[in-house]
């Protein structure tokens, strides 16, 4: 029986918790041969924790509560680093907990990863719930962390990972700012299944303009020596070299790291 760990980051959202769980019980419930259980990362929610109960086909929870607020991407990297020194498991889905990473698409992830165990699987964004300027930037950050990493980041947290893979990434640096990147970095080898971006359970997306910018320079920053081998080698005629210009090149290249 292959054991599967999912994990989940939540702040404030419990009724969304609580929503997933129940469609992760009725999903796994047709999934043969496997054992799931759940670690859920509480990032210093302001609300009461609610009493969480465990439906029947999870195995059991674990509740892990971060001292400080760090974001949903640093709750994934403790996760990851927690997971790969104290858990007995094959393999690690990891998911958002307000229902825009489908739990129906489990079973999905569970069945490729189950036909190729040695490589883990990467929920590839086919098609997103946002309207169609946001769509229309989210196209172009792919184009641009494209041009300036030479990467296809077509996917988000949404993934089920191998445990080798776990203890690869598990003591990375950039894995506390972007998963990712750092999936596509130090990952060489990854199985991709489509994926359709759900709507949240409650509420509307907390994707925004200002968080897509973070997120397209938090992968920059994972590959910041391609993007200054990229940067130091634009055409002396073009427009971004007129603004490259008049910074040192060097301390370009940190700020978009240190961003």
């Amino acid at each position: 029986m292959k054991k599967f760990k999912i994990l989940i980051p939540v702040y404030n959202d419990w009724k969304s918790l609580f929503k997933l769980l129940e469609d992760i019980n009725n999903i796994i419930s047709s999934i043969k041969n496997c054992d799931f259980s759940c670690v859920v990362i509480n990032d210093c929610s302001t609300i009461d924790i609610p009493e969480i109960k465990i439906p029947p086909n999870i195995s059991y929870l674990e509740l892990i509560n971060m001292k400080k607020n760090k974001g949903h991407a640093r709750c994934n990297a403790f996760g990851i680093r927690y997971l790969a020194k104290n858990n007995d498991f094959d393999y690690l889905i990891v998911m958002d907990g307000d229902g825009e990473d489908r739990p129906e698409e489990i079973k999905i992830l569970v069945e490729k990863i189950l036909s190729d165990p040695k490589k883990s699987v990467a929920a590839k964004r086919i098609k997103r719930s946002e309207g169609i300027f946001f769509q229309f930037l989210y196209q172009l950050h792919k184009i641009i962390t494209f041009i300036f990493t030479g990467k296809n980041i077509n996917f988000g947290n949404y993934s089920c990972l191998t445990k080798n893979d776990i203890e690869i990434l598990a003591d990375k640096q950039s894995l506390w700012s972007s998963f990712s990147g750092s999936v596509k970095k130090h990952i060489l080898d990854l199985n991709y299944v489509n994926s359709v971006r759900g709507l949240r359970y409650f509420g509307p997306s907390k994707m925004s303009l200002l968080k897509l910018v973070v997120h397209s320079l938090a992968i920059m920053a994972v590959f910041k020596n391609t993007v200054f081998f990229k940067i130091s080698n634009i055409d002396n005629n073009s427009f971004i070299f007129k603004f490259k210009s008049k910074f040192d090149l060097y301390n370009f290249s940190g700020f978009i790291s240190y961003i």
